[in-house]
């Protein structure tokens, strides 16, 4: 027990600049949007997403409200926008932001954006690897073999992997969704000051988690290579 708490503690400190960061990510999150969301937008964020996906010929997207504070997200699979009630209906500059961030992700996965497709195959392998390689490496360690250990450093490389890969995808929908905002008029350009800022700080959350994974990755492979020599 006593090694096992060693090695959460030293995994913590290891990884606590990513820790920080994003820490201080979401709190800019917070601010940026509360700031955001008091200023008014000529449109809904569902209609301002509609509009969007409109404009670029996105045809067979439905766009959906669903519970939940900043749950926004586009679902492939079935390819709907769901919103957020705050972003689904309000009229504010972090609504119209958000939704259309998200709309960007539907305008991708129209195009077929490269990096996209690469982030949806590697869901079930990341999703897998999180919990798996974590279990593999502390079973590899208790039991002294090496096998174990880099099947448990492989599964968790997936989820880097994913991380890696996921940052232009987020990277790449809001730059789509800054420039539709502006082309078609449903900002000008002193509001998108408001919208870069939200824009801007939820970037820095999926910065703070990339390296938050490739920090432990890193800390997995010093530590048990280190431990078989």
């Amino acid at each position: 027990m006593l090694a096992f708490i060693y090695f959460d503690l030293k995994l913590l400190i290891f990884i606590a600049p990513a820790l920080l960061l994003g820490l201080w990510a979401q709190m800019r999150v917070k601010s940026t949007y509360a700031r955001a969301a008091r200023m008014p937008a000529r449109l809904s964020g569902a209609a301002a997403a509609r509009h969007i996906l409109d404009s670029a010929g996105v045809s067979g997207v439905d766009i959906e409200q669903v519970p939940g504070h900043l749950s926004d997200h586009y679902d492939p699979r079935h390819r709907v926008l769901r919103l957020s009630p705050e972003v689904y209906q309000g009229r504010s500059l972090a609504s119209v932001g958000i939704a259309a961030h998200e709309a960007g992700h539907a305008i991708q996965h129209a195009r077929q954006y490269l990096p996209l497709i690469v982030r949806n195959a590697a869901v079930p392998a990341a999703s897998f690897g999180s919990n798996a390689g974590l279990i593999l490496l502390i079973l590899g360690a208790a039991m002294n073999f090496s096998a174990l250990l880099w099947a448990g450093i492989a599964l968790f490389g997936a989820v880097v992997f994913f991380q890696v890969v996921n940052l232009p995808v987020e990277f790449n929908a809001s730059t789509r969704a800054k420039a539709e905002l502006v082309n078609l008029g449903i900002v000008d350009a002193q509001e998108m000051t408001y919208v870069n800022k939200v824009l801007n700080a939820a970037a820095l959350t999926y910065v703070a988690a990339t390296l938050q994974a490739i920090l432990t990755l890193i800390y997995y492979i010093i530590r048990f290579t280190g431990e078989r020599r």
